[in-house]
Protein backbone atom coordinates (compact mmCIF):
# COMPACT_ATOMS: atom_id res chain seq x y z
CA UNK A 1 0.00 0.00 0.00
CA UNK A 2 0.95 3.95 -0.74
CA UNK A 3 2.58 5.21 2.54
CA UNK A 4 0.52 7.81 3.99
CA UNK A 5 1.51 11.38 4.48
CA UNK A 6 0.94 13.78 8.04
CA UNK A 7 -1.87 15.13 6.53
CA UNK A 8 -3.66 11.62 5.55
CA UNK A 9 -3.21 9.96 8.78
CA UNK A 10 -4.68 12.72 10.78
CA UNK A 11 -7.64 12.91 7.86
CA UNK A 12 -8.29 9.21 8.95
CA UNK A 13 -8.05 10.21 11.84
CA UNK A 14 -10.75 13.09 12.12
CA UNK A 15 -13.10 11.20 10.56
CA UNK A 16 -12.74 8.04 12.35
CA UNK A 17 -13.55 9.94 15.36
CA UNK A 18 -16.55 11.95 13.15
CA UNK A 19 -18.19 9.19 11.70
CA UNK A 20 -17.54 6.39 14.66
CA UNK A 21 -15.39 3.93 13.01
CA UNK A 22 -12.44 2.24 12.96
CA UNK A 23 -8.79 3.76 11.43
CA UNK A 24 -8.83 0.67 9.18
CA UNK A 25 -12.29 1.01 8.14
CA UNK A 26 -11.95 4.76 7.17
CA UNK A 27 -8.50 3.67 5.28
CA UNK A 28 -10.14 0.65 3.44
CA UNK A 29 -12.26 3.56 1.78
CA UNK A 30 -9.96 5.86 1.47
CA UNK A 31 -8.02 3.27 -0.56
CA UNK A 32 -11.68 2.95 -2.52
CA UNK A 33 -12.43 6.21 -3.00
CA UNK A 34 -8.64 6.94 -4.00
CA UNK A 35 -9.00 4.15 -7.12
CA UNK A 36 -12.00 5.22 -8.31
CA UNK A 37 -10.42 8.32 -8.94
CA UNK A 38 -12.03 10.36 -6.13
CA UNK A 39 -15.63 10.05 -7.82
CA UNK A 40 -16.52 6.11 -7.64
CA UNK A 41 -15.87 3.21 -4.73
CA UNK A 42 -16.36 -0.07 -4.52
CA UNK A 43 -15.50 -1.48 -1.04
CA UNK A 44 -15.74 -4.39 1.12
CA UNK A 45 -16.19 -3.05 4.82
CA UNK A 46 -17.96 -4.75 7.36
CA UNK A 47 -17.99 -1.68 9.44
CA UNK A 48 -20.41 -0.85 6.67
CA UNK A 49 -22.71 -2.97 6.04
CA UNK A 50 -19.78 -5.59 3.37
CA UNK A 51 -19.76 -4.79 0.10
CA UNK A 52 -20.89 -1.62 -1.69
CA UNK A 53 -20.95 0.76 -4.25
CA UNK A 54 -20.74 4.93 -4.14
CA UNK A 55 -20.74 7.21 -7.15
CA UNK A 56 -19.91 10.88 -5.98
CA UNK A 57 -23.28 13.14 -6.94
CA UNK A 58 -25.41 9.61 -8.06
CA UNK A 59 -26.19 6.50 -5.87
CA UNK A 60 -24.95 4.92 -2.91
CA UNK A 61 -25.71 1.10 -2.70
CA UNK A 62 -24.26 -1.25 0.79
CA UNK A 63 -25.37 -4.77 1.21
CA UNK A 64 -28.34 -3.80 3.75
CA UNK A 65 -29.96 -2.44 0.35
CA UNK A 66 -32.94 -0.46 2.40
CA UNK A 67 -30.94 1.01 5.21
CA UNK A 68 -31.05 4.14 4.49
CA UNK A 69 -29.04 5.53 7.44
CA UNK A 70 -26.24 3.26 6.61
CA UNK A 71 -26.37 4.89 2.83
CA UNK A 72 -25.95 8.06 4.25
CA UNK A 73 -22.76 7.44 6.15
CA UNK A 74 -21.20 5.97 3.38
CA UNK A 75 -22.06 8.79 0.63
CA UNK A 76 -21.12 11.06 3.55
CA UNK A 77 -17.86 9.85 4.44
CA UNK A 78 -16.99 9.12 0.72
CA UNK A 79 -17.63 12.91 -0.37
CA UNK A 80 -15.50 13.79 2.16
CA UNK A 81 -12.73 11.51 1.64
CA UNK A 82 -12.83 12.57 -2.29
CA UNK A 83 -12.92 16.87 -0.59
CA UNK A 84 -9.56 15.64 1.28
CA UNK A 85 -7.93 13.86 -1.47
CA UNK A 86 -8.61 16.89 -3.73
CA UNK A 87 -7.52 19.45 -1.41
CA UNK A 88 -4.48 17.97 -0.17
CA UNK A 89 -1.32 15.83 -0.33
CA UNK A 90 -3.15 12.36 0.65
CA UNK A 91 -0.67 9.78 -0.04
CA UNK A 92 3.15 10.27 -0.08
CA UNK A 93 4.07 10.14 -4.20
CA UNK A 94 5.18 7.29 -6.44
CA UNK A 95 7.24 7.68 -9.05
CA UNK A 96 5.53 7.84 -12.46
CA UNK A 97 5.48 4.41 -13.97
CA UNK A 98 5.26 1.90 -10.91
CA UNK A 99 2.56 -0.46 -10.71
CA UNK A 100 0.78 1.67 -7.65
CA UNK A 101 1.05 4.88 -9.35
CA UNK A 102 -2.35 6.63 -11.33
CA UNK A 103 0.20 6.63 -14.19
CA UNK A 104 1.34 3.10 -14.42
CA UNK A 105 2.02 2.88 -18.12
CA UNK A 106 5.93 3.49 -19.40
CA UNK A 107 6.92 6.79 -19.40
CA UNK A 108 9.70 6.26 -21.76
CA UNK A 109 7.29 6.21 -25.12
CA UNK A 110 6.18 9.68 -24.61
CA UNK A 111 2.51 8.49 -24.47
CA UNK A 112 1.35 11.30 -22.18
CA UNK A 113 -2.19 11.15 -20.95
CA UNK A 114 -4.84 8.87 -22.02
CA UNK A 115 -8.19 10.09 -23.06
CA UNK A 116 -9.73 7.10 -21.55
CA UNK A 117 -8.62 4.83 -18.98
CA UNK A 118 -10.38 1.85 -16.88
CA UNK A 119 -9.67 -0.87 -14.52
CA UNK A 120 -11.77 -4.31 -13.93
CA UNK A 121 -10.99 -7.00 -11.74
CA UNK A 122 -6.89 -7.52 -12.36
CA UNK A 123 -6.98 -5.88 -15.19
CA UNK A 124 -6.30 -1.80 -15.91
CA UNK A 125 -5.87 -0.24 -19.57
CA UNK A 126 -5.03 3.32 -21.47
CA UNK A 127 -5.78 3.96 -24.28
CA UNK A 128 -3.71 7.17 -26.30
CA UNK A 129 -3.53 8.12 -29.99
CA UNK A 130 -2.62 5.17 -32.12
CA UNK A 131 -1.84 3.04 -28.66
CA UNK A 132 -3.29 0.96 -25.79
CA UNK A 133 -1.82 0.14 -22.53
CA UNK A 134 -3.15 -3.23 -20.35
CA UNK A 135 -1.79 -4.32 -17.64
CA UNK A 136 -2.94 -8.17 -16.14
CA UNK A 137 -1.74 -8.61 -13.03
CA UNK A 138 1.22 -5.90 -12.71
CA UNK A 139 2.57 -7.21 -16.30
CA UNK A 140 2.23 -4.02 -18.68
CA UNK A 141 2.26 -3.77 -22.49
CA UNK A 142 1.59 -1.39 -25.01
CA UNK A 143 0.60 -1.96 -28.74
CA UNK A 144 0.11 -0.27 -31.91
CA UNK A 145 -3.84 0.28 -32.06
CA UNK A 146 -3.29 1.27 -36.28
CA UNK A 147 -6.88 2.67 -37.19
CA UNK A 148 -8.94 1.59 -35.02
CA UNK A 149 -11.26 3.92 -32.96
CA UNK A 150 -11.23 1.74 -29.47
CA UNK A 151 -14.56 2.25 -27.59
CA UNK A 152 -13.75 0.02 -24.69
CA UNK A 153 -11.88 -2.84 -23.59
CA UNK A 154 -13.33 -5.96 -22.00
CA UNK A 155 -12.61 -9.94 -20.37
CA UNK A 156 -14.16 -12.42 -22.56
CA UNK A 157 -15.36 -15.68 -20.50
CA UNK A 158 -14.70 -19.68 -22.03
CA UNK A 159 -12.46 -21.33 -23.84
CA UNK A 160 -10.89 -17.86 -24.76
CA UNK A 161 -10.21 -15.70 -21.76
CA UNK A 162 -8.38 -12.91 -24.02
CA UNK A 163 -8.63 -9.61 -24.11
CA UNK A 164 -10.61 -7.49 -26.88
CA UNK A 165 -11.43 -4.01 -27.72
CA UNK A 166 -14.34 -2.94 -29.77
CA UNK A 167 -13.44 -0.67 -33.21
CA UNK A 168 -15.24 0.37 -35.80
CA UNK A 169 -14.50 -2.75 -37.47
CA UNK A 170 -16.40 -4.63 -34.25
CA UNK A 171 -15.00 -6.95 -31.35
CA UNK A 172 -11.16 -7.50 -31.90
CA UNK A 173 -8.55 -9.61 -29.85
CA UNK A 174 -5.98 -7.01 -28.66
CA UNK A 175 -3.82 -9.84 -28.79
CA UNK A 176 -3.99 -8.97 -33.06
CA UNK A 177 -2.20 -5.99 -32.46
CA UNK A 178 1.20 -5.39 -32.84
CA UNK A 179 3.46 -4.83 -29.96
CA UNK A 180 5.06 -1.87 -29.01
CA UNK A 181 6.41 -3.06 -26.16
CA UNK A 182 5.74 -5.80 -23.39
CA UNK A 183 5.20 -9.63 -23.14
CA UNK A 184 2.16 -9.55 -25.17
CA UNK A 185 0.42 -12.06 -22.11
CA UNK A 186 -3.37 -10.84 -22.50
CA UNK A 187 -4.77 -13.96 -20.58
CA UNK A 188 -5.74 -13.94 -17.08
CA UNK A 189 -7.97 -15.57 -14.61
CA UNK A 190 -11.31 -14.73 -14.90
CA UNK A 191 -12.99 -14.22 -11.40
CA UNK A 192 -16.89 -14.30 -10.48
CA UNK A 193 -18.30 -11.40 -11.93
CA UNK A 194 -18.33 -7.74 -10.24
CA UNK A 195 -20.32 -4.78 -10.92
CA UNK A 196 -18.35 -2.14 -13.68
CA UNK A 197 -18.29 0.24 -11.03
CA UNK A 198 -13.82 0.99 -11.42
CA UNK A 199 -14.21 2.99 -14.60
CA UNK A 200 -11.91 6.18 -13.76
CA UNK A 201 -12.02 9.04 -15.50
CA UNK A 202 -13.95 7.23 -18.54
CA UNK A 203 -16.96 8.59 -20.88
CA UNK A 204 -19.89 6.33 -21.21
CA UNK A 205 -18.69 5.46 -24.91
CA UNK A 206 -15.76 4.38 -23.33
CA UNK A 207 -16.72 2.57 -20.41
CA UNK A 208 -14.97 -1.12 -18.95
CA UNK A 209 -17.63 -3.64 -20.45
CA UNK A 210 -18.20 -6.84 -18.65
CA UNK A 211 -19.24 -9.41 -21.42
CA UNK A 212 -20.64 -12.04 -19.19
CA UNK A 213 -23.60 -13.61 -21.04
CA UNK A 214 -26.85 -13.97 -18.88
CA UNK A 215 -27.28 -17.26 -17.30
CA UNK A 216 -30.37 -19.47 -18.59
CA UNK A 217 -31.91 -20.64 -15.12
CA UNK A 218 -35.04 -19.36 -12.95
CA UNK A 219 -34.79 -15.19 -14.02
CA UNK A 220 -36.60 -16.76 -17.75
CA UNK A 221 -39.33 -18.70 -15.80
CA UNK A 222 -40.25 -15.59 -13.67
CA UNK A 223 -41.88 -12.23 -14.11
CA UNK A 224 -38.82 -9.96 -13.34
CA UNK A 225 -38.97 -6.26 -13.60
CA UNK A 226 -39.02 -4.24 -17.05
CA UNK A 227 -35.38 -3.71 -17.97
CA UNK A 228 -36.59 -0.89 -20.28
CA UNK A 229 -34.70 1.63 -21.45
CA UNK A 230 -35.23 4.28 -18.81
CA UNK A 231 -31.30 4.55 -17.39
CA UNK A 232 -32.53 7.55 -14.89
CA UNK A 233 -30.88 6.49 -11.48
CA UNK A 234 -34.03 6.64 -9.43
CA UNK A 235 -35.90 4.28 -11.45
CA UNK A 236 -32.42 1.86 -12.16
CA UNK A 237 -32.34 1.71 -8.10
CA UNK A 238 -36.33 0.93 -8.09
CA UNK A 239 -36.11 -1.92 -10.63
CA UNK A 240 -33.20 -3.45 -8.40
CA UNK A 241 -34.73 -2.74 -5.57
CA UNK A 242 -38.08 -5.21 -7.21
CA UNK A 243 -35.24 -7.53 -8.12
CA UNK A 244 -33.73 -8.00 -4.50
CA UNK A 245 -37.12 -8.67 -3.39
CA UNK A 246 -37.69 -11.49 -6.43
CA UNK A 247 -34.38 -12.40 -4.77
CA UNK A 248 -35.23 -12.90 -1.20
CA UNK A 249 -38.74 -14.90 -2.09
CA UNK A 250 -36.98 -17.14 -4.25
CA UNK A 251 -38.51 -16.54 -7.22
CA UNK A 252 -34.80 -16.02 -8.99
CA UNK A 253 -31.37 -16.91 -8.18
CA UNK A 254 -28.41 -14.96 -6.23
CA UNK A 255 -26.85 -15.21 -9.76
CA UNK A 256 -29.56 -14.23 -11.75
CA UNK A 257 -29.66 -11.23 -9.43
CA UNK A 258 -26.48 -10.08 -9.48
CA UNK A 259 -26.33 -10.46 -13.35
CA UNK A 260 -29.77 -8.28 -14.25
CA UNK A 261 -27.74 -5.47 -11.10
CA UNK A 262 -24.66 -5.36 -13.10
CA UNK A 263 -26.71 -4.88 -16.40
CA UNK A 264 -28.82 -1.91 -14.85
CA UNK A 265 -25.83 -0.18 -13.26
CA UNK A 266 -24.22 -0.43 -17.01
CA UNK A 267 -27.06 1.70 -18.10
CA UNK A 268 -26.54 4.91 -15.88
Amino acid sequence: MQNLTPQGQQLINDLSQRYNLSYDAVLHMLIAVNNGGSSMAQFSCPELGGSGQWMRGGMTMVGDMFNNGLKMTVDNLCNDLANGLSNMQVFAPLPKGSRNSNQWWPQDLGLGQPFSSGAQNNIRYAIFPNRLAVEVNGKVTVYNTLDNNIGGVSQQQGGNDSLTFSSQYGTIAVSSLPIVTGSGNTSAPIPPPQNNFLDTNTPPSYALQNNNSMPQGNAQSVNTPNLGADTSVDNIIGLIEKLAKLRDAGAISENDYNNKKAELLNRI
